[in-house]
């Protein structure tokens, strides 16, 4: 009953609406009730009848209308987990309808690593419909402790970012046990076993994972089949073990050249190819250019898909090089790369960094071999790839790392663009969204303002809180009811 009452605090904005279609609804029976005891039939009659239900059905509509979008707007607001009084951000637990983000975009994330696991972290408080498509090959290496060539290592790590609690998830599938004959084993190394065991097929355990861990969107491996990565140098030495490459490239000082799977016929596990079809958006990173990127869109199939598909299709640059492999690359080299290797038409937006950030962090990974990526994009072999310089950096135990939140928006607010290019700002998708992010800019510029209090030393500027007219009015009253009430019960 508290929630109910709560959609009706100034906060809100619902009773204005609500007032609205009470309004028209007068209007419209008053209209009626002309009607019903009209005796005589003239001009200024019907005009003012005409009127009174023009009027009416007009303030119904808008208010309708405009109830439904504040609705939405209303439960975003309310089930957004970064709104805490830690901040001093207003919290008003009110419904949470797991049906609002059910109607959110189709978004498809191919990579692997850390950068898709940013993605899925920030995407997922915008929509419930992600598909992450990941690498499960150890290419070709076995593992010491099993003779399984395949590795669940970025499974893993994309179920703990799509569950709803992450922290919690990732202690448990982190869980090393120390008891005899178990020592050593992870709880998701037996969890897989098991799972795989049990369905007899492995694309079916990571389905039945999704359902079983209560995440938000999906998780497919984008081959199941025993592949490769191999590359080829510069110089025409091949390495054909991943692992080796980044060693094999510094120490002959050259550049990768090109990146080829074997076998090269690898097949796209079950559903892997209907998720691009369709998929509203397909984004691509960031992550390791030529041993994460590159690689799942080298599966056979895969490219082609994306190339057909009416998706927007984003490529988000990186924003550090990774030594041994893309050396001195700029924004544009990342984009060659991916086309020299997948074709044309496979990026239609690129988002990269601004690249602002502070020089004693950019020293530490200077000193491991890597640094920022250079923000050219004047050297693109294509064109028509629309590029976004958006700040998607952040900094996080002293490393440089994707803003989860600043990725996600950035996204999103291409989609809206897109819906709103389509004449659909009525549609729920554009209105759950488009709302979203003006509560991410609300959060966002609060937050900021904490940030630069606490730096300065100074107190954490306060939340105005709209104060009730009636409590000031009979605040001495209120008061003085209350002091009464006291003494009775003492």
């Amino acid at each position: 009953m508290n929630g109910l009452f709560q959609w009706f605090k100034s906060s809100t904005k619902m009773k204005r609406w609500i007032f609205l279609c009470l309004i028209g609804i007068i209007f419209a029976s008053y209209g009626m009730a002309e009607v019903l005891i009209l005796k005589e039939m003239s001009f200024k009659v019907v005009a003012k009848i005409i009127i009174m239900f023009v009027i009416g059905f007009v303030c119904i509509i808008l208010g309708l209308v405009f109830g439904y979008k504040r609705t939405l707007e209303v439960l975003i607001e309310s089930t957004d987990k970064r709104m805490s009084n830690k901040n001093n951000i207003n919290v008003n637990s009110l419904i949470f309808n797991k049906q609002v983000y059910d109607k959110g975009p189709k978004i498809v994330v191919i990579g692997g690593g850390s950068g898709l696991n940013t993605v899925l972290s920030g995407m997922k408080k915008y929509t419930g419909n992600i598909t992450a498509i990941v690498t499960v090959s150890d290419y070709g290496e076995k593992q010491e402790k099993s003779n399984q060539i395949l590795t669940l290592q970025d499974i893993k790590n994309s179920i703990i970012s799509l569950s709803r609690k992450e922290n919690e998830m990732s202690k448990l599938l982190n869980y090393k046990f120390t008891q005899n004959g178990l020592n050593g084993i992870s709880f998701s190394d037996l969890y897989f076993m098991a799972m795989q065991s049990v369905n007899g097929d492995f694309t079916k355990s990571i389905k039945g994972s999704n359902d079983i861990f209560n995440m938000v969107g999906n998780v497919l491996p984008v081959t199941l089949d025993e592949m490769n990565i191999c590359a080829e140098l510069e110089n025409g030495y091949i390495v054909k073990e991943k692992s080796k490459i980044t060693e094999i490239v510094t120490d002959k000082v050259t550049k990768i050249n090109r990146i080829y799977l074997n076998p090269s016929n690898c097949r796209p596990a079950p559903g892997v190819i209907e998720a691009i079809k369709e998929a509203d958006s397909i984004i691509i990173g960031p992550g390791s250019l030529y041993t994460n990127v590159i690689p799942n869109l080298l599966v056979s199939g895969v490219t082609k898909a994306i190339k057909e598909s009416k998706a927007i299709k984003i490529y988000i640059s990186n924003i550090m090089t990774d030594p041994g492999q893309t050396d001195n690359y700029s924004v544009s080299d990342h984009i060659n790369a991916i086309i020299e290797h997948c074709g044309e038409e496979i990026i239609d937006y690129c988002i990269y960094d601004t690249g602002e950030i502070v020089p004693e962090f950019i020293k530490k990974y200077n000193m491991e071999g890597a640094e920022l990526v250079d923000t050219n994009i004047d050297e693109v072999h294509t064109k028509g790839i629309k590029f976004l310089q958006r700040k998607i950096s952040k900094i996080s135990d002293d490393r440089i790392r994707h803003d989860e939140d600043l990725v996600a928006s950035s996204v999103i607010q291409l989609i809206c663009d897109d819906l709103k290019y389509q004449d659909k700002q009525n549609d729920p998708q554009y209105l759950m969204m488009n709302t979203k992010l003006k509560e991410d800019k609300k959060i966002n510029k609060r937050q900021q303002a904490i940030e630069k209090a606490r730096k300065k030393g100074k107190e954490e500027p306060k939340t105005t809180v709209r104060k009730s007219k009636f409590n000031d009015k009979y605040r001495e009253r209120i008061e003085s009811i209350k002091a009464s009430s006291n003494k009775q019960n003492k």
